[in-house]
């Protein structure tokens, strides 16, 4: 067990979660997955944080904000880790992230066209009743 902060400079995951605006399971879900580094532990094997968890945690908000992936931020942090600047591996992900957004909006551009051709291939405001089972009106099946 590592030596403990002065009580007055460390959190619990309640107390880190609550000033971060996130859930304490979101905190352990981090720590497992390499985000956070494993927290210090008191004697009673409670997790301990200091105030750079509340700057790492920022930073990994900041990140989704932006549409990075868990993976990415996880590589931007350990870039952010060895003390240099992360802006080169940062701009890769971003520019790839970009990409991916176009590519998305392209396809929801393509399925709102589909949409709006089936609604305007849909009769007038004299819709006829549909067949039974269907929802479509007799004569426009297929």
């Amino acid at each position: 067990m590592a030596d403990l902060p002065p009580a007055a400079e460390w959190m619990s995951v309640a107390q880190l979660a609550a000033r971060v605006g996130v859930r304490p399971d979101t905190i352990r879900y981090y720590e497992r997955a390499g985000l956070l580094p494993p927290a210090t532990r008191t004697s009673g094997d409670h997790r301990r944080y200091g105030e750079a968890a509340i700057d790492r945690l920022h930073f990994i908000q900041g990140a989704q904000r932006l549409g990075l992936r868990l993976k990415d931020i996880s590589t931007l942090l350990a870039v952010r880790d060895t003390g240099t600047c992360p802006c080169e591996p940062a701009e890769q992900l971003l520019r790839q992230r970009i990409t991916e957004i176009d590519s998305e909006l392209s396809r929801l551009q393509a399925l709102r066209r589909d949409l709006v051709r089936m609604a305007e291939a849909l009769p007038g405001g004299d819709c006829p009743d549909p067949d039974p089972g269907t929802w479509c009106p007799p004569g426009m099946r297929r």
